[in-house]
C-alpha cells in the first residue's frame, strides 16, 4: 500500500483505504474516492495530482493525495 502521490501517471490503481479526519474522508468520498474504486493519475505537478475517477477528472492537493492509499 502506498499514497496516491507515488502512483505512476497513466496506470490504473485501486483505492485500498482513505485516511484523514472524518470530514476529510467524507469530502473525498463525495468526490468518489472510496475503497475499491479505480483511480488513474493523469498528471502530477509538485505533488498535486489530476486524476480520473468515476469518468471525471478531479484535481487533488498533495495533502489530500497523501491520505488516499492505493
Amino acid at each position: 500500500m502506498m499514497p496516491l502521490t507515488f502512483a505512476n501517471a497513466g496506470k490504473e490503481n485501486i483505492i485500498k483505504k482513505v485516511g484523514g479526519n472524518p470530514e476529510t474522508r467524507k469530502f473525498l468520498e463525495n468526490l468518489g474516492f472510496v475503497a475499491g474504486a479505480a483511480v488513474t493519475v493523469i498528471s502530477e505537478i509538485g505533488g498535486n495530482v489530476i486524476v480520473n475517477i468515476k469518468e471525471s477528472r478531479v484535481a487533488v492537493s498533495k495533502e489530500m493525495a497523501c491520505k488516499i492509499m492505493i
